[in-house]
């Protein structure tokens, strides 16, 4: 056989098997490296991934599995012959190209919540849907998804599962942001306030325009955004869209001087008083972790890099049908998780990818 023939008999092999081109829009910010390395661990059938992000990060190298890969400006060019684009950028980066890349005949998910007021856009989450067992029926051309909040899935998931064993009739919850929540400019003030609160110096406020080192906040100055007011109306706003008829819980977030990862203090009053270990037993399984004992706490430390959301349980000391849950979860690492899992159930609307 000549080397055309080989060449040709192993296109030929590569166009009979689900294979995908993806870009990544925003490659170089925390969700945009957390979609790259969630699509390696998870075999997402990718065989050819762009990497692109704005002029400030070109040329830079990202590891890409075992590859290592050029980041390259966002272009409309870039988004020709692509299967699936994850815009893990800014909300402004977002609304430039998207229309572009839907145009060119990508399937968008979008982790920015740019899109989330567009009309024919979904706010998804598949592991709601996949515990509500009501999965999302594959459109022939799938529109564009929203990745629903980390926060707005943690809390939908923890009273769908709460509610198997009776109903709930108050649901409480206090969620703690951390600052990668703002990506690597949130991480980066972070650290420079600490370190010069530490030192007596003046201390930086871009981002959250007042003081988050060493401090809990429940207003951000005026000039950030997005305000902490608007990121709970989103939690509650996406919880709402992935969360069916089950009770709304009343929110109230604060920002965490803490570099990464959510934290929950959740307040659940039950209809019926219900065993400690029914309750954890109804929670525990797919993507929830229950603490056996008091030296498995959840922190958001030990939730950094997980999948699963890290749970404990106690009675409230009053109430007989009261109980407190604790639980911590790996924010980026959710929030890629949900997109790449949208992407995987729209791929069998897909048209097999053809190397060319």
């Amino acid at each position: 056989m000549t080397s055309q023939s080989k060449t040709l008999a192993s296109q030929a092999d590569l166009r009979g098997t689900n294979f995908y081109r993806v870009a990544i829009v925003g490659a170089a910010t925390l969700k945009g490296k957390e979609v790259a390395e969630v699509l390696k661990d998870r075999n997402f059938p990718a065989v050819d991934v762009r990497l692109l992000d704005d002029d400030e990060s070109l040329g830079r190298l990202e590891a890409m599995g075992d590859e290592m890969s050029f980041i390259q400006s966002v272009r409309a060019e870039q988004f020709e012959r692509v299967d699936f684009t994850f815009f893990a950028s800014d909300s402004h980066c977002t609304r430039q190209n998207w229309k572009t890349a839907r145009d060119l005949g990508n399937t968008i998910i979008d982790l920015s919540y740019a899109l989330e007021d567009e009309s024919d856009v979904s706010i998804r989450s598949p592991w709601l849907e996949r515990q509500s067992g009501q999965p999302v029926t594959p459109d022939l051309q799938p529109r564009p998804a929203v990745a629903a909040h980390p926060a707005a899935t943690v809390l939908a998931l923890l009273a769908m599962r709460a509610s198997q064993v009776a109903a709930i009739q108050r649901f409480v919850a206090t969620v703690m942001e951390p600052a990668s929540e703002h990506g690597q400019k949130g991480m980066d003030e972070l650290h420079e306030q600490t370190v010069n609160l530490l030192s007596f110096q003046e201390l930086p406020k871009s981002v959250f325009d007042a003081q988050t080192a060493f401090n809990m906040l429940a207003r951000y100055g005026p000039k950030s955004m997005p305000a902490l007011d608007a990121v709970s109306q989103r939690i509650l706003k996406h919880y709402k869209r992935v969360a069916g008829n089950l009770i709304e819980p009343s929110l109230f977030l604060l920002q965490a001087p803490i570099f990464h990862g959510h934290a929950f203090s959740v307040y659940l009053e039950i209809e019926k008083p219900v065993a400690i270990g029914d309750l954890a037993q109804a929670l525990s399984g797919e993507h929830i972790a229950v603490a056996q004992n008091p030296e498995e706490t959840p922190t958001n430390v030990s939730a950094a890099g997980q999948g699963d959301i890290l749970v404990s349980l106690t009675r409230d000391n009053h109430r007989e049908n009261g109980i407190w849950i604790w639980a911590a979860s790996d924010n980026l690492r959710i929030a890629s998780l949900t997109a790449i899992e949208c992407a995987e159930t729209m791929t069998a609307s897909r048209p097999r990818g053809q190397i060319q």
